[in-house]
């Protein structure tokens, strides 16, 4: 298959292209410039440049292939719900280069938008939490619109994907260490984030592509949920810091735009991911990546 991924220079993207690249897929990613599209190529990736305020060329791009992963976001949180409305513009465009065509377009979105009883973990064909409460949702609610219009489209939801250079959000709470010189985790830190090495995640995409059922959501997810509080320990640990409980009144000052999420447990599963794609996860965990931390991330 010929596969036009956008986000194709990022973390997760440029482990996408390779692992579509392995498998025999020929791919054409989306990049802004030159210098963002040398590793691409190098991959052995063609080149499209263009961003994704261009939705023309957006959709000329996924016109000309046989299937769109697409990934990209602008992760800019001081401007989080207007990206996410661009997102919704761009998915919308996706779908309906591909219209009538069967041709799959597999959206991205996070484990966090599965509506849940509190405790539990989130699965893949629970509610969908409206994007009234949780921006981001509005990606997987333009999916099911292009879905609503015949379009082959599926949604792959990301728990904190990582390796030993980025985790997620989790990059974001090491940084805020650093800066104060403490590692904090909310109350008794027993709230849980789930996990995925990022060479598992670039597996299920390339097993979303090419058996993914039309309108189905599936969960990246290797480790159900792991406590902020042990992932605060690693990293208190790694860089050396201290580690202590802060209240739930301290959140704010101490995680900024990060504590919704420090303070949020969100488990979630991935038995029917497994189940009906024969992914099996076998990277390393999100602890043991923490442990080995590389300089330019530590």
């Amino acid at each position: 298959m010929r596969v036009f991924v956008t986000g194709a220079t990022g973390f997760i993207g440029s482990a996408v292209v390779r692992e579509l690249i392995g498998a025999g897929h020929q791919v054409a990613g989306l990049a802004r410039s030159e210098a963002k599209a040398a590793p691409l190529a190098a991959a052995g990736a063609e080149v499209e440049f263009g961003s994704l305020e261009n939705l023309e060329g957006l959709r000329l791009a996924a016109s000309r292939s046989d299937g769109v992963i697409h990934l990209a976001f602008n992760h800019d949180f001081s401007t989080f719900a207007a990206n996410c409305e661009d997102d919704r513009r761009v998915i919308e465009t996706l779908g309906s280069a591909l219209a009538g065509s069967g041709r799959p377009l597999i959206v991205t979105s996070g484990t966090g938008m599965a509506n849940t009883v509190p405790g539990q973990p989130a699965v893949e064909d629970g509610a969908v939490i409206s994007s009234k409460i949780i921006p981001r949702a509005v990606s997987e609610e333009a999916a099911a619109s292009v879905a609503a219009q015949g379009g082959n489209v599926s949604v792959v939801r990301l728990p904190q994907v990582h390796d030993t250079t980025r985790q997620g959000l989790v990059s974001y709470a090491i940084a805020m260490a650093r800066e104060k010189g403490v590692c904090a985790y909310v109350g008794e830190g027993l709230n849980r984030w789930p996990a995925a090495h990022v060479l598992d995640v670039a597996r299920l995409y390339r097993l979303v592509l090419e058996r993914a059922e039309a309108g189905t959501k599936y969960h990246a997810v290797a480790e159900e949920g792991l406590a902020l509080r042990d992932i605060a320990e690693v990293i208190g640990r790694r860089l050396e810091l201290p580690v202590k409980s802060i209240a739930t009144d301290e959140a704010e000052t101490y995680f900024g735009w990060l504590a919704p999420f420090a303070r949020t447990d969100a488990p979630a599963s991935s038995e029917q991911t497994r189940r009906k794609l024969g992914w099996h996860p076998t990277g390393r965990g999100l602890i043991a990546d923490l442990e080995h931390l590389q300089e330019a991330a530590a």
